[in-house]
């Protein structure tokens, strides 16, 4: 009788944290998201953690398979600002970060910030820009803030960038430098819809009568929830086969024959932060293998390098990802 008290006691456990309303707020966003959008659940999910754990997302995909407006629309999901930039050869950095200005009126430079200074950022084509306006992101997206004339500004919380790229073997698409790549979270591959969601797209688009889809979507979240709800997954139990997991799979992309680079560090730390946050909106206050399975693929997918002769073959990161994950026996 005594065994079976304490069964219903661990079966009936409760989190440590509270994560009923982190929950809920994902389920508002995506019930906002899907008035307009049609599939694309992976995606969405991916963009939800990403902002819960202070990531940026490279959003790549061929022109016309709605990157610019889910990312545009789960911006309008969120209670702050939101800045639209888009890339272009002739871009400047200037163009982003902004410039100082002589006012004759006062005989000093005064610093005009650029669109870079919003909470929610989309920048539309990022590899169209070449790599001096690249280079511009670099400050901003890592240590959130901009440098100019000696005077350092802070960007408000939160700040995420949404970037979208089209692919690079695309006309007028310069590569991302590896360094800027480094500081995307996730790289999201946006493929085309089924047969069956690409009716539904056409026939909701239809039913709508001209609506503007902008309009459909309601505030779910402001910054002061979503700065409690980070917190909360920062108390997310992570227990130490866990990081050794993660840390024995990332350790294999460093000498895998496939690859001429493997993933840093800072892959493992973006692994075990999107980890936590998945475990979090699942309801649950611990990490699962599961939940680092998910990460893999968006976290490294970016971070790794092919060999030129595996590249020629025709194999993909996301391959050989799936190859060292099952090479690395599950913690128990």
């Amino acid at each position: 009788m005594e065994n079976n008290e304490m069964q219903n006691e661990e079966l009936n456990f409760n989190n440590r944290i509270p994560l009923e309303d982190l929950k809920n707020a994902v389920d508002g966003i995506k019930r906002e998201l899907s008035k307009v959008i049609i599939g694309q659940e992976n995606f969405i999910e991916l963009l939800i953690v990403s902002l819960l754990v202070d990531g940026h997302v490279l959003i790549e995909g061929v022109p016309g398979i709605a990157k610019t407006i889910t990312a545009k629309l789960f911006a309008k999901t969120l209670k702050t600002d939101f800045s639209r930039i888009q890339f272009t050869p002739d871009l400047m950095p200037s163009d982003i970060l902004g410039t100082s200005i002589f006012n004759v009126k006062t005989s000093e430079f005064e610093y005009k910030k650029g669109p870079i200074f919003s909470n929610i950022i989309l920048i539309d084509e990022i590899n169209r820009a070449p790599a001096k306006t690249q280079a511009a992101m670099f400050e901003t997206m890592e240590e959130r803030q901009v440098t100019m004339d000696g005077t350092t500004y802070k960007m408000k919380a939160p700040f995420m960038v949404l970037a979208t790229q089209n692919p690079i073997d695309q006309e007028g698409t310069y590569a991302l430098p590896e360094a800027q790549l480094d500081r995307f979270l996730f790289k999201i591959k946006v493929e085309y819809p089924s047969l069956e969601e690409e009716v539904l797209i056409i026939k909701t688009h239809h039913e709508r009568k001209g609506a503007i889809v902008k309009e459909l979507i309601n505030g779910v979240l402001t910054p002061e929830q979503l700065a409690g709800f980070k917190a909360n997954i920062q108390e997310v139990i992570v227990e130490e086969k866990i990081i050794k997991y993660i840390a024995e799979i990332i350790s294999k992309t460093r000498n895998h024959p496939h690859l001429y680079l493997g993933g840093s560090p800072r892959a493992s730390i973006a692994t075990l932060n999107a980890a936590k946050a998945f475990a979090a909106i699942s309801g649950r206050d611990f990490v699962t293998p599961e939940d680092i399975k998910k990460t893999l693929v968006p976290v490294l997918n970016h971070r790794v390098i092919l060999t030129p002769e595996r590249e020629m073959e025709g194999m993909t990161t996301e391959s050989v990802i799936q190859m060292i994950t099952e090479s690395v026996e599950i913690p128990r």
